[in-house]
């Protein structure tokens, strides 16, 4: 089964620097070039996993993708396994990107867990540019 890409439920802003919108969450690049970015999501799980629960559906994907196209190979992305134990999880994806000039990146995650996840407080999304 496949599982759409969604941006979770945000609490406080985790973007920074210039070239971000912080409603849409993404980061516009104001040149072409390569570009290193750096996520750290805190992703707090809101409800207890109810007792019984199986290992299915334990994965947590977390992807920087160029224009939403997180299907193709030009994203980044890091896939973690949620122990059994905690309900607060910190996920980091890092990596260089080339961007065109006006082309955005922007944060996803893919949650296959089966409960309701937060991004909280004290994450963070950031993008510098290396080079042309």
């Amino acid at each position: 089964s496949s599982h759409s890409l969604s941006q979770p439920e945000r609490e406080g802003m985790f973007h920074r620097g210039p070239g971000l919108n912080l409603t849409s969450g993404q980061y516009t690049a104001p040149m072409a070039g390569y570009y290193a970015f750096s996520t750290t999501l805190h992703i707090a799980r809101r409800e207890p996993r109810r007792k019984g629960q199986g290992c299915r559906g334990r994965r947590l994907r977390v992807l920087i993708c160029v224009q939403s196209h997180c299907q193709q190979n030009s994203n980044l992305e890091t896939v973690s396994w949620l122990e059994s134990s905690g309900d607060l999880f910190t996920i980091s994806v890092t990596g260089t990107l080339y961007l065109q000039a006006g082309q955005y990146a922007s944060v996803f995650v893919d949650n296959t867990a089966g409960s309701p996840l937060t991004v909280r407080s004290g994450s963070d999304f950031s993008a510098v540019l290396l080079g042309v």
